[in-house]
């Protein structure tokens, strides 16, 4: 009996990274199902087989950004991997190049000078750099539990994209310059310091992740974030390998490991 194909969930709107692993997924045989939240964990096409347990049911996997595979997820029986919150924060300085901590948004108001701000792991709180805390989104509007990075302010020239698989880089790409999109292959040295963060922090994540790394303009290299791969663009790398990054940060929740099981969104 053959089996029936995977599947690959996608929001109805697209962006251009989201078209081109459209495009490498069917190539690579993989059934599209492009709807609404709604439609998609309603449609028993799709959540049927999403359930199973890595023998004989279809395995079915996405690609959308957090608030899209929240709710689709549960309903798809889809184990989503991300970097725990505070990832960022816990690293060595010698990999961040500044200050970095992951404060409850209630202490972050009290904060007096410049800094840059995001979510860990999703955009509910817009990632810039705010004048002080007071510029932040009040208690009416976040609850002042909820976590953010808070670092120092970093310039950087050069920014690219790992995609980390099983512990190594599997693809990557630069995605800006300056502070402006600006697409191309990936620096040497970004590669190499990708393989110096493994080394130092790659038990501390799952087995698919992207990671940002920059140079700053004095040449030293550091950690930007991390990112979840199945929300994650993928600019100028390689689309079958960032692919395969996404197919296991964003699959079959039956299918995985002890390991990934950890860093479960």
């Amino acid at each position: 009996m053959t089996r029936p194909p995977r599947t690959l969930v996608l929001p109805p709107r697209l962006t251009a990274s989201a078209r081109t692993l459209r495009a490498t997924a069917l190539r690579r045989g993989l059934r599209i199902v492009e709807a609404p939240a709604a439609a998609v964990a309603e449609d028993p096409t799709v959540a049927g087989g999403g359930k199973g347990d890595g023998g004989g049911g279809p395995a079915v996997h996405l690609h959308a950004g957090p608030f899209f595979a929240d709710a689709v997820a549960p309903a798809l029986g889809i184990g989503l991997l991300e970097a725990p919150a505070d990832w960022l924060a816990r690293l060595p300085r010698a990999l961040t190049r500044r200050e970095v901590r992951a404060v409850p948004i209630g202490e972050a108001h009290r904060l007096r000078r410049p800094a840059f701000v995001k979510s860990p792991n999703d955009k509910s709180i817009p990632a810039l750099v705010y004048a002080d805390g007071s510029r932040l989104p009040g208690p009416d509007a976040v609850d002042p539990a909820t976590v953010v990075l808070v670092s120092d302010v970093m310039t950087f020239a050069a920014e690219y994209r790992l995609h980390l698989l099983d512990g190594a880089v599997h693809t990557a790409g630069q995605y800006a310059e300056a502070g402006r999109l600006r697409t191309g292959p990936a620096h040497g040295d970004a590669l190499a310091f990708g393989r110096d963060v493994l080394a130092t922090a790659g038990g501390t994540l799952p087995s698919a992740i992207v990671v940002d790394v920059g140079r700053d303009g004095e040449g030293r290299w550091a950690v930007i974030e991390a990112n979840a791969a199945w929300g994650s663009g993928c600019y100028a790398a390689d689309p079958d390998r960032a692919l395969d990054t996404v197919l296991r940060a964003a699959g079959p929740l039956a299918a995985l490991s002890p390991y990934d099981r950890g860093f479960l969104r």
